[in-house]
Parts: structure tokens; C-alpha cells; sequence
């Protein structure tokens, strides 16, 4: 696949993210690039990453929704486990690099929609309600399990 541009790993990486068990809709799209990247990028720059990704046979529309092709699957499972998404990130875009494109339709997402889910994340961030996809914040200490308690040391034993 060439060229690559700097949101085609990303919405790559951030649809494989949302779309586990079924089709993504955008607005979880855009939860999981929040999650990935922690700011969405322009709405033009998005609408123009998913008709190339969907011409190189990478993503699919489904059940009103995007899926990944299994040629995106297989891109998405050579990825290490372990690691930080900047890592992932950039192990993709070499992934992608050396991708052979296939045929695939454009999938045409009007701007509109895409501003549209951002403001509905943002407004969905802003409120108290759990989101499922943002990482569990990390505790400052570890705690210590309940009935954890040290012993005394034993006494000396005295010489005889």
C-alpha cells in the first residue's frame, strides 16, 4: 500500500480496537482514537483515511457499521502484544508499507457524520457515565491486601 499517510494506521488500529464482536459505529470509532492518540484529528483528514483504506481492501462497511477485512485482521494480529499504541502504532504503519493493496469499495463518509460522532464522544466524555473503552486509571500505591499483616519477629533465646 502506498502511500501511507499519518491517519491510516491510526483508523486502522482504532477500528480494530472498536469493532471486536460486530461492526463499529463511528461514535466508538472515535472513543477508541481518543483512546489511541488522545485527540481526533480533522473530519476531512478522517473521511479521506476511510475511502483509501476501504479502496485497498482494508475496511468494510457492515451491518451499518465498519468492520475489518481479514486481510486488516491478519495486519492487526502480527502487531506485538505488549507495548505502548505509539509503539503498535508505528509497527503498523510498517505492516502497511509492505501491504499489497486489493480491490475494495471506497466507503464515502460525509464530514458531517464524522464532526457529528466527535461531538457526541466529546459530550459523552463530559458526563459521569463509564466509558468502556478508556484505561483504568493506575493506582499511586499499591495497597495491601487485607489480612497481610507482618509477624513479630520471635524473641532471642536466651544462652543456658
Amino acid at each position: 500500500m502506498y502511500p501511507i499517510h499519518d491517519h491510516d494506521p491510526l483508523l486502522l488500529l482504532a477500528t480494530a480496537l472498536a469493532a471486536k464482536r460486530r461492526p463499529a459505529e463511528l461514535l466508538e470509532i472515535m472513543a477508541a482514537i481518543d483512546l489511541v492518540q488522545g485527540n481526533i484529528p480533522a473530519e476531512g483528514k478522517l473521511s479521506e483515511a476511510f475511502s483509501r483504506l476501504g479502496l485497498c481492501g482494508l475496511l468494510v462497511e457492515r451491518d451499518g457499521g465498519l468492520a475489518l477485512t481479514p486481510g486488516a485482521e491478519q495486519l492487526i494480529e502480527a502487531l506485538p502484544g505488549k507495548g505502548d499504541m505509539a509503539d503498535r502504532l508505528i509497527a503498523l504503519r510498517g505492516l502497511l508499507a509492505s501491504y499489497v493493496a486489493s480491490e475494495g469499495a471506497a466507503i464515502a463518509i460525509a464530514p458531517e457524520s464524522l464532526r457529528e460522532a466527535m461531538l457526541a464522544h466529546r459530550a459523552a466524555a463530559a458526563t459521569t457515565a463509564k466509558n468502556l473503552l478508556v484505561p483504568k486509571p493506575k493506582p499511586e500505591q499499591a495497597q495491601a491486601r487485607p489480612g497481610q499483616r507482618q509477624r513479630k519477629p520471635m524473641p532471642k533465646q536466651r544462652k543456658r
